[in-house]
């Protein structure tokens, strides 16, 4: 392997197109963003070092034996994310490029494609929230940015629209891929002379100056400059061509090891295309409900453990061949396995906030998948209503004890075991048994339950530990309600309210926003309820007394307490009350009673 004659980015960007320049399935996704892009140009311009290329002569005889795609053009951060595969004969020789996909990306999409990004406040499902948007540079003067010499910036019509109309300062934006189609200078100098950039009587001479200098070096940098340096590897061997991607890989963005274990798949898949399969089924559970944010790591590590593949750690030396066709042989029912249990999680309620491990999910689907349970069943059929309890107490008592923090990689075999070693129902008692006494333990004591009472409004422990004591069901949306609006909490409004003294109003604020004053109650009620008083509240939405009755059982009031506002602090510690027993039965708490000091020796 040695440095070949370097070639000019035009020269690079035809071949791309051509798809003479392709990459190989073990290459990443683009994860670049627009400023990247945008300053990857302004270093051009400088004279900075892009750094060196490494690119793979594939013969045409051994095209058909890999897998390769096409380089992105037109990046949509939802509908166009993902490399399409290469649509290449065997009839000739092609480049792979393993070292600067993410450089040489940048470079098509800057001067042939477009990118669009969401913008902030619209909704994912608003086409208006992606703009297209292509690469320019202003020609008049340099960027505002500190960092950068060049006003390289993606831009939108509306944005032309709004540099055109809105404001007053002189711009002349010129479409960076405009310059592919100058012959030589001569013809830079003509658009020059076309639109007027050397007219003295429209511009400054530092304006004139500066727009003739950066037109030309844009056209010498992208059309004439050799500025391409690359390394040629000619070897036709997989496993060496692998090693020498992971090996340039393990510095900058480092590739991960499910970026290799996906790549790897991808390369050793026989049946299915594991990167497209893979990138699909990514997009199709994070759809499921209101969305969630797993990612291809979940999915890859999943597939380890649900394979029964004994070493489930990301190492190279696991991802045999053996291995990947293993998993490939048992994708439907693992991929099956996994998006019952997020429809199941979301059955219990818990939306992406309330997942706070989404590693969480990788036992339960293994238990699915070893009893075969479907989905139907799964979520509905009174068969498996046992399970559904035993599962949603355990996800809960998993997430409040912080179980999956860290690296739980030596929490999944030991979860294997006992899965397979219990034929019934889930082993939630066998689990709880298992890990008593140490940092990874499911049980739970009355000091526990006390710190779980102080959860504040908001948090994702507060829904889990009031979704432990309400029956809750996917199909409806559930919003944590503080009993006693939060908006009356101030000292200025308990003053109006006849709260006179500080020390008592203290007592109502420090008190109003933790688990006692919280419900859970569906959204379309929550917005009824508003800012209302309790009381005022509950006579409204339920005017008969045995349907308030109901409300208040089922919300754990307590009986002898009044719901007016003046009587809040003995209702909240009446509920605190009622509360701490019934996490204590819920979570078989056993309450140890302490000796007094008296009793003990001296």
């Amino acid at each position: 392997m040695a440095y070949e004659k370097p070639i000019t980015i035009k020269e690079a960007i035809t071949a791309i197109q051509d798809q003479e320049f392709i990459l190989p399935s073990i290459q990443r996704e683009f994860v670049w963003g627009t400023y990247q892009i945008e300053t990857l140009f302004d270093s051009l311009m400088r004279d900075y070092p892009i750094s060196t290329f490494l690119f793979w002569k594939v013969k045409s005889e051994n095209i058909d034996k890999f897998k390769f795609y096409r380089f992105l053009k037109d990046y949509h951060q939802r509908d166009n994310k993902h490399n399409q595969p290469a649509d290449i004969s065997s009839e000739k020789d092609r480049i792979a490029i393993l070292d600067g996909q993410q450089r040489l990306t940048s470079l098509y999409i800057g001067l042939k494609g477009s990118d669009s990004r969401k913008l902030p406040k619209y909704q994912w499902s608003s086409d208006y929230a992606f703009p297209t948007k292509k690469l320019y540079v202003n020609l008049l003067e340099k960027s505002s940015d500190s960092d950068r010499e060049y006003d390289f910036q993606f831009l939108s019509e509306d944005d032309l629209n709004w540099y055109e109309h809105e404001t007053e300062k002189k711009y002349f934006w010129l479409k960076v891929g405009d310059v592919l189609g100058f012959k030589d200078i001569t013809e830079v100098m003509q658009f020059l002379v076309k639109n007027k950039l050397m007219d003295s009587s429209l511009w400054t001479q530092n304006e004139i100056d500066f727009s003739m200098n950066t037109l030309s070096k844009l056209f010498k940098v992208i059309c004439e400059n050799e500025t391409i340096n690359f390394f040629l590897e000619k070897s036709e061997e997989l496993d060496k061509v692998l090693q020498i991607f992971i090996r340039i890989n393990s510095g900058g963005t480092k590739l991960s090891y499910s970026d290799l274990l996906l790549s790897i798949a991808t390369a050793q898949w026989k049946k299915k295309d594991a990167r497209k399969i893979i990138h699909e089924f990514v997009d199709k559970i994070n759809a499921i409900g209101g969305g969630y944010s797993f990612n291809k790591d979940i999915v890859l590590k999943s597939c380890l453990v649900l394979s029964n593949i004994k070493d489930i750690r990301f190492h190279v030396d696991n991802f045999s061949s053996e291995n990947m066709s293993k998993i490939e042989d048992e994708w439907d029912d693992i991929s099956s396995a996994i998006t019952s249990t997020i429809k199941l999680i979301y059955h219990f309620g818990f939306n992406n906030k309330a997942l706070t491990a989404n590693n969480a999910i990788i036992p339960i689907a293994y238990f699915i998948k070893k009893h075969g349970i479907s989905e139907s069943n799964l979520l509905n059929h009174s068969s498996q209503e046992n399970n559904r309890k035993l599962i949603k107490e355990w996800l809960i008592r998993a997430l409040l004890k912080k179980v999956f923090g860290g690296t739980p990689d030596s929490l999944y075999p030991v979860y294997r075991n006992i899965i397979n070693q219990n034929e019934g129902d889930f082993p939630l008692e066998a689990l709880i048994e298992r890990y008593k006494g140490n940092n990874k333990s499911l049980e739970f004591y009355e000091d526990n339950i006390e710190h779980l009472l102080t959860t504040n409004y908001g948090s994702s422990f507060a829904f889990m530990v009031l979704s432990l004591i309400y029956p809750l069901k996917g199909s409806y949306e559930f919003h944590q309600d503080h009993m006693h609006p939060k908006t009356f909490f101030t000292h200025k409004k308990l003053e109006k309210f006849g709260i006179e003294t500080f020390d008592e109003r203290e007592a109502y604020i420090s008190r109003y926003n933790s688990l006692p004053n919280l419900q859970l109650i569906e959204a379309v009620e929550n917005k009824q309820k508003n800012a209302k008083k309790l009381d005022v509240w509950l006579e409204e939405a339920y005017p008969s007394e045995q349907e308030q009755l109901a409300f208040k059982h089922m919300h754990f009031f307590p009986v002898d307490e009044s719901v007016t506002f003046s009587n809040f602090v003995n209702f909240y510690d009446a509920r605190r009350e009622l509360l701490k027993q019934k996490l204590i039965e819920i979570l078989n708490v056993k309450v140890v009673e302490t000796e007094t000091i008296n009793n003990i020796p001296n």
